[in-house]
This record gives structure tokens, C-alpha cells and sequence, in this order.
């Protein structure tokens, strides 16, 4: 199938709706993100906590990369099974790390033959892991804002991207963070997803700053409810966002017991995803760890 021609754009399936549009319409946003299984217990789990939170409807769903682009295969195939056997708007994820500007061409037709319209593009991580340089394919792209034009030129998907309200781990300030975000808006980015957010006040900040750079922007801020205190802190080290000290002495004592440490985990969930709409966030993104206990639990209190 020769890309860029309209055999290419995705086929619309019943209930894939565009982010974008979703958004700008009344009620508050809801979406979940999954990492794809490394076998076929962990396929069986992804898909309970999947049908688990189809029940609450949400705006979308994702399935991320893994480590260095490492699951790209299983990544496609759960998006279209999501595509193609549930009533979830899936957005597919594509980085650009250790593909060629060929393969990324055929990825991206791979989700439009499945019916995906929404996609989040990102650079991704450095392809020898967190702290290391960044390496661009020899045939690939080196920035974000190059895969939102490639993505496109290629047919009607929307794009979103990421967002870091905390600071990127190699961005010198915030403004830069900020300088970046509107690049990628300029290339064609509709929506953004932010990094876990822990502090409200680092949401607002990004998000003005952004406003003052006259880019109207949807930024949607990332959440994790904590069932585990030792992962989350190794992620938000690797993140290069640390734990907001307020949080960590709340978590701390509860690290050893799985279920206070739920609750707790539960409970400040609940009161970040409550002032962020306070502060008019256009939705919230739940990062599931491919569970849906936790995340439920907090869509409840919210509805409550």
C-alpha cells in the first residue's frame, strides 16, 4: 500500500471519535494508558483491566512503546485489537527511536488500516535507556516536532504529543520546555499529554507558559494512582521529576502495607485530578500500569 495517497487515510469504526473534538466538547475527559505485555499471562491481565475500564466509557485509551522501542510489534497489534474489537478510541503511540523514516511510513499505515485516527508522537527515550545521549536513526528523525509533520503528510490522523510540566530530563529550563511544546503545535500538534503529575502548580505553569507563546493548546495532565511506592519513585527518578516532598510523607509510611499504600495512593490521586479541573484542565490521563483497580477508584470519587 503506497502511503500518502487516500488508500491510506484511517477508515473511521463506529466510536473513533478525534481527541481534538472530544475535548473541546462539554464534560470533563477520561483516558487511560497501558504498556504492552511481555507474555501471555501478562496479555490475559491487560485485557481484564481493558474490558474493566471499557464499562466507564472513556474519551480514549493508549498502548506505549516499551524501553527503546522495543515492543513496536505487540504495540500495533493491541492498538488495532483495541481498534477493531472494543468500543475504545484507542490512540497509537510511535516514537522515533531505532526506525527509519521507511518504517515509521509503515507503521503509521498499519494504524490507518486499522481505523486509528489519533496518535501520539514522540521522540522517545534514548535508545541505550534513561541518561544516556540521544541517537537518531541514521535514516530516521531526530525530534518530535519532525514525526507530528511526518505523521501529517500521511493521511487525517490527529497528533498529539507529549508534555513535560516537571522539565524534560535534558531541556536546560522551563521555557525551553515551553519553546518546544509550540514548535511541535506549529508542526501540526493538536492535543498534548503531560508526564505524571504529582504538583498542580507544575501543570499551570507549563500551561501559561505556553498561552503566553499565543498557542491554544489542550494539554491533558497524566496521573498515577500509587499501588507501588518503590516504582513510582524509580520512574519519577528516570523521569528526572522527583517526588514532591509533601507526597513522599504521605507514602513513605504506608510503602510496606499494599493496601494503605493503595489507599493513600487512591486518596491524593483524588484530590490532584480534583484541582486540576479546578484549574480548568480539559481532561485527566490515567496511567494504569495495566491495572484497573486503583484507576477506578479514583474515577468513582470523582463521580461521587
Amino acid at each position: 500500500m503506497a502511503l500518502g495517497t487516500s488508500s491510506t487515510m484511517p477508515r473511521t469504526l463506529p466510536g473513533q471519535r478525534s481527541i481534538p473534538e472530544v475535548l473541546a466538547g462539554e464534560g470533563t475527559s477520561y483516558s487511560f494508558e497501558f504498556f504492552p505485555p511481555k507474555d501471555d499471562a501478562g496479555e490475559a491481565a491487560l485485557w481484564t483491566a481493558i474490558r474493566r475500564l471499557e464499562q466507564v466509557r472513556p474519551t480514549f485509551v493508549s498502548v506505549t512503546y516499551g524501553a527503546g522501542g522495543t515492543t513496536r510489534d505487540r504495540t500495533v497489534r493491541v492498538t488495532e485489537r483495541i481498534a477493531q474489537e472494543t468500543t475504545l478510541t484507542p490512540m497509537a503511540h510511535l516514537t522515533c527511536v531505532g526506525a527509519s523514516v521507511t518504517e515509521l511510513r509503515q507503521v503509521i499505515g498499519q494504524y490507518a488500516g486499522a481505523g486509528v485516527r489519533n496518535v501520539l508522537a514522540l521522540r522517545g527515550d534514548p535508545p541505550d535507556g534513561p541518561g544516556a545521549p540521544w541517537r537518531a536513526h541514521p535514516e530516521g528523525l531526530d525530534h518530535a516536532d519532525a514525526l507530528v509533520a511526518l505523521v501529517r503528510s500521511l493521511g487525517s490522523f490527529t497528533v498529539g504529543v507529549a508534555a513535560f510540566p516537571d522539565r524534560h530530563p535534558e531541556s536546560p529550563s522551563l521555557d525551553h520546555d515551553a519553546e518546544v511544546l509550540v514548535r511541535k503545535a506549529d508542526a501540526g500538534a493538536e492535543f498534548a499529554v503531560s508526564q505524571f503529575v504529582f504538583d498542580v502548580a507544575s501543570y499551570v505553569r507549563l500551561r501559561d507558559r505556553v498561552a503566553a507563546r499565543g498557542r491554544d493548546l489542550p494539554i491533558i495532565p497524566g496521573l498515577m494512582p500509587v499501588t507501588s511506592f518503590k516504582q513510582v519513585r524509580r520512574m519519577a527518578e528516570l523521569a528526572g521529576t522527583p517526588l514532591p516532598e509533601a507526597v513522599v510523607r504521605r507514602l513513605e509510611p504506608v510503602a510496606d502495607d499494599p493496601t494503605a499504600l493503595r489507599a493513600v495512593g487512591v486518596e491524593i490521586a483524588t484530590e490532584l485530578s480534583r484541582d486540576l479541573l479546578a484549574e480548568g484542565a480539559p481532561g485527566l490521563h490515567f496511567y494504569t500500569m495495566n491495572r484497573s483497580t486503583a484507576t477506578l477508584e479514583v474515577h468513582a470519587n470523582l463521580a461521587s
